[in-house]
């Protein structure tokens, strides 16, 4: 065997369907009889043969709310408090909405601001939003911060 006796395989050519009778691919077209799957552009989305389609064998959980808020920022305490470790030009000055947005914490999709609670506060510090949880409030005005609610 050498390469330049070697030859390139020819490519099957494609049966051409409906063109009479004697090229067994004629007639019905390999469709069979009559029935929706014979017609064309119609196919049977999910159908598995009687089977339960997967989309019906797995569970549903939950909904999301058609009136669900998608403008509002939601930031834990322990996320601002890594925050000013690292920046410490943060920690001085008040920390809302567009200074989180221009260290490039959040979005600039967001238009609110709203705490959480989760996380341990180590250094105290102002802060400016539209919303915050109770538990939040009560871990920054322990620490000596100040919470400013904006609407």
């Amino acid at each position: 065997m050498q390469l330049n006796k070697l030859s390139s395989k020819s490519k099957k050519t494609k049966k051409r369907l409906g063109r009479g009778i004697g090229s067994s691919k004629g007639k019905t077209s390999g469709r069979g009889h009559k029935g929706q799957k014979s017609r064309s552009g119609v196919a049977i989305k999910s159908f598995e043969g009687g089977q339960m389609p997967l989309y019906r064998r797995l569970p549903k959980r939950g909904f999301k709310g058609i009136n669900r808020k998608r403008d509002i920022a939601i930031v834990n305490l322990s996320r601002i408090q890594e925050i000013i470790a690292k920046k410490q030009q943060l920690a001085d000055s008040k920390i809302n909405l567009t200074n989180l947005q221009k260290i490039k914490l959040l979005n600039k999709k967001y238009t609110k601001l709203k705490i959480l609670g989760t996380g341990e506060l180590k250094s105290k510090f102002d802060i400016e939003v539209n919303a915050i949880s109770k538990s939040a409030k009560e871990k920054i005005e322990k620490l000596g911060g100040k919470v400013t609610l904006v609407k």
